[in-house]
């Protein structure tokens, strides 16, 4: 297929995820970057571009010049997508102009810094028909896939517990922030939104849980701490029901020391437990009472993972692949989407927007929760707060 010619937002020098998604894209082979705006400092955002070998009349000096100029050009040279990989309270007016324009969005969680600021971006996407991904990476992973189908597929009977923890120990001590980038936006609301490490990190935790059983968190009880000093969370853990009638527990923390980058997921069903750790995530751990426990291990030659599966692998068993390559299979399968190739498997590869919005009502309800002294919220109930 010819490639999906895109631009992206933010990213620039200094960056982390910009870096990942310009490197996802390349691997799955089906977008070609064109232009960019990749700094909100438009001397950076020109030093950025020349660093990447982006044409200097491509390269913008803010997202505004961007889509006004890119729409412009003639439909066959003009970009057909936007990467958006800035803070998150700079997803939604970027997002939404780019829609408006006629360019499709791939947009790094979470889907903006609050619910009130996330619905328009649904209702834009809504509006003008454009198709809009949200990059959860783990679920790009191939036995995450993997575990989706047995679990969400009923192969084990109905979940009875999940347990789900991300922790990291990157903002453990309180000189952890200053001079890094990546530290000052996620602890400070004004670019982070209200929610710190639920936000960054709780949430791939809990669209984790979502994507592997096929049911929405339906309430949940949750207590957000934070270091002295910060004024959003760095610390957390709740208990949650899901809609089918499951419980479960969810710990997301950036400062338990000694943890680098934590995921795991446990899923007990009526027959078997499955484990999931994405520092290990070639391998799948099934557990049953009365049966030896099995291994699965992922790789473009094991026979026994489904065709769709197995066709979203590089390599055979033995050579890991890993977190590039799973976000790679996000852009994949978003670009086959933008170019009307029909998803294989019973998801479409990516996160919709439905999902990002199930992530952005967990984030509130997990705020109004710890405030509350960490009653029990139904997620159902939660909307956007009206503007004044």
């Amino acid at each position: 297929m010819e490639p999906i010619r895109y631009a992206m937002i933010g990213g620039g020098q200094g960056a982390f995820i910009g870096g990942v998604h310009r490197t996802a894209a390349a691997i799955a082979g089906n977008w070609r970057l064109i232009a960019g705006a990749l700094s909100s400092t438009p001397e950076k955002a020109k030093a950025s571009g020349a660093e990447l070998g982006l044409a200097a009349d491509r390269t913008y000096g803010s997202w505004q010049e961007l889509i006004e100029r890119e729409q412009a050009l003639p439909r066959d040279e003009r970009i057909e997508a936007v990467s958006i990989v800035t803070p998150n309270h700079a997803h939604a007016a970027p997002a939404i102009a780019a829609m408006e324009a006629g360019f499709d969005v791939i947009l790094d969680k979470p889907l903006a810094d609050s619910l009130q600021n996330a619905q328009p971006i649904a209702e834009a996407a809504a509006r003008t028909g454009r198709r809009i991904a949200v990059t959860h990476t783990y679920t790009g992973y191939p036995l995450v896939k993997q575990a989706r189908r047995m679990v969400a597929g009923g192969e084990f009977g109905a979940v009875r517990r999940v347990m789900v923890k991300y922790t990291q120990d990157w903002l453990s001590r309180a000189s952890d922030v200053a001079g890094n980038k990546q530290a000052e936006w996620r602890v400070d609301p004004a670019r982070s939104g209200d929610a710190g490490a639920f936000g960054d990190i709780g949430t791939h935790a809990a669209n984790l849980v979502e994507f592997i059983t096929g049911q929405r968190i339906a309430s949940i009880c949750a207590e957000l701490t934070a270091l002295p000093g910060r004024s959003i969370d760095d610390d957390g853990a709740a208990l949650f029901r899901l809609v089918g009638g499951g419980r479960g527990t969810l710990t997301a923390s950036q400062v338990c020391v000694g943890d680098a980058n934590d995921l795991a997921i446990s899923v007990y069903c009526d027959e078997a437990g499955l484990h999931w750790r994405q520092e290990e995530p070639n391998t799948l751990t099934v557990a049953r009472r009365d049966r030896p426990t099995e291994v699965w291990g992922a790789g473009a030659n094991r026979a026994y993972l489904a065709g769709d599966i197995l066709a979203i692998q590089r390599t055979p068993g033995g050579h890991p692949e890993g977190y590039l390559e799973a976000f790679a299979n996000i852009y994949a399968a978003f670009g086959r989407t933008i170019r009307g190739v029909a998803a294989a498997g019973d998801e479409p590869g990516f996160a919709t927007m439905d999902d990002a919005l199930s992530g952005m009502k967990f984030i509130r309800a997990c705020l109004d929760s710890s405030r509350q002294g960490a009653a029990w919220v139904d997620l159902s109930v939660i909307a956007p707060t009206p503007t004044p």
